[in-house]
C-alpha cells in the first residue's frame, strides 16, 4: 500500500481565495503593509490564514521590503552578565517596536566579528547592534566599518555600545570618568597602596578604566606603579589569576581595583584561596554592577552602568524610536551613559 501524499503548504493565493478578497489585499493584511486594509478584511484574511495554517515567507518579505523584523545583536560572550543585561535591554525595546532579536557570539575576536557581520548582511536584519569593547590597532576594523557603511547604505541600520564609532550610532559608556570618580572616593576612605587588574592592552574599555583610574589616585597625590598593573584576560579568571601573581609579587596592597566586575569575582576567589578576608585584609573593587555582585560577601563595591538601559537606548537610537529630546546625542557629539560610584563591605573605611 503506497503512503498517503503529503499536503502541500497553503500558498497566498490560497488564502485570499479562501478570504474571497484580492491577493493584493491578503498580502498586505498579512505582511505588514504600511497601506490600510478594511478591518472586516484583515480579519477575514487572518482567520483564513489560520484555518489553512498559512505562515508568512519572512524571507521573500526581506527580499522585497529590503530588511526583515530582526535585530542582529553582537556581543563578546553572552554568559557574561554584562552582555546579557545589555541584551535584556536590547530585547525589552526590540518587542515595543514589534522586532525580534537574534544574539551572535563574537568571543571578542575582531575576525570573527567581521565574519559574523558579512554572515548577517545576507539575512538582511534591520538593524545590527554591537556591544563589544573595541579593540585598538585591529586589522580588522576598516573592513568591519565597510561592511557596516554598505549595510546602512542598503537601509539598515548600525549601534555601537562602549567607544564613539562615528558616524555610526553610538551609547557611549564613559569608561574614564566613572573610573576616576571610583578612585577618589576609595581615596576617601583612606586606600593608599593599591594595585589594578586589567584586561588586554589592546581592549579600549579596559584601558580607558585603568587611565580614568589612575588619573583619580593622582589627583588625590596617590601613585600607581607599573608593576602594580596586571593585565589579564577580561573574565573571571584572568581576575583570578592576575591576583594569584599579584600575591606572588610580594606586592604589599590594601586595595585591588579590577576592570570589571567579572574579573573582581575572580579577584575575591583568589584571596580567600590565599587566606585573605575580601574587605578586611584587601578591599576590592570592580566595575559595571551586574546583578551578580550585590550578593557575593561581601557585597562588591562598584561603578554603576545602567546596562538594560543601555541596551534599550542602542535599539532606540538605530531605529530612531528616542522621544526625549535629551536621549540622543547631537552629531559628532555622542553623550556619554552617566555612571554612579556604589559603596559597599568589600571596600570599608580604613
Amino acid at each position: 500500500m503506497s503512503a498517503p501524499a503529503s499536503k502541500s503548504p497553503a500558498t497566498l493565493h490560497d488564502v485570499a481565495r479562501e478570504a474571497g478578497v484580492s491577493l493584493a489585499t491578503a498580502s498586505r493584511s498579512l505582511n505588514g503593509s504600511t497601506r490600510k486594509v478594511n478591518e472586516a478584511y484583515r480579519q477575514r484574511v487572518v482567520e483564513a490564514a489560520q484555518r489553512l495554517g498559512y505562515t508568512t515567507n519572512l524571507f521573500a518579505q526581506a527580499v522585497a521590503k529590503g530588511s526583515t523584523t530582526t535585530v542582529a545583536l553582537l556581543v563578546a560572550d553572552i554568559a557574561d552578565p554584562y552582555f546579557s543585561s545589555i541584551a535584556a535591554g536590547v530585547i525589552d525595546a526590540a518587542s515595543e517596536e514589534g522586532l525580534v532579536v537574534t544574539i551572535a557570539v563574537t568571543g571578542r575576536n575582531a575576525q570573527r566579528e567581521l565574519d559574523t557581520v558579512r554572515a548577517l548582511r545576507g539575512q538582511r536584519p534591520r538593524v545590527m547592534i554591537l556591544a563589544g569593547s573595541r579593540t585598538t590597532g585591529s586589522a580588522f576594523e576598516d573592513q568591519l566599518r565597510g561592511e557596516l557603511t554598505s549595510f546602512e547604505d542598503t537601509g539598515g541600520k548600525v549601534a555601537f555600545i562602549s567607544q564613539d564609532a562615528a558616524p555610526f550610532a553610538t551609547v557611549l559608556l564613559d569608561n574614564r570618568g566613572g573610573a576616576r570618580d571610583l578612585a577618589v572616593a576609595l581615596a576617601s576612605l583612606g586606600y593608599r597602596d593599591v594595585a589594578v587588574i586589567t584586561g588586554p592592552p589592546e581592549i579600549r574599555t579596559a584601558e580607558e578604566r585603568l587611565e580614568g583610574f589612575a588619573a583619580g589616585l593622582a589627583e588625590c597625590g596617590i601613585p600607581l606603579p607599573a608593576d602594580r598593573i596586571i593585565h589579564a584576560d577580561f573574565t573571571r579568571d584572568g581576575g583570578y589569576r592576575g591576583t594569584q601573581e599579584l600575591l606572588a609579587s610580594g606586592a604589599s596592597v590594601d586595595l585591588v581595583f579590577a576592570v570589571n566586575d567579572v574579573m573582581a569575582v575572580g579577584v575575591v576567589s583568589a584571596l580567600r584561596e590565599a587566606g585573605i578576608v575580601p574587605g578586611q585584609g584587601i578591599g576590592v573593587a570592580g566595575y559595571d554592577d551586574i546583578p551578580t555582585v550585590r550578593d557575593i560577601t561581601p557585597a562588591l563595591t562598584t561603578v554603576r552602568i545602567p546596562l538594560e538601559d543601555v541596551g534599550r537606548r542602542a535599539l532606540q537610537l538605530a531605529t530612531g524610536s528616542v522621544h526625549d529630546a535629551g536621549a540622543a546625542p547631537a552629531p559628532g557629539e555622542p553623550a556619554p551613559i552617566r555612571t554612579e560610584t556604589i559603596i559597599r563591605g568589600s571596600t570599608p573605611r580604613r
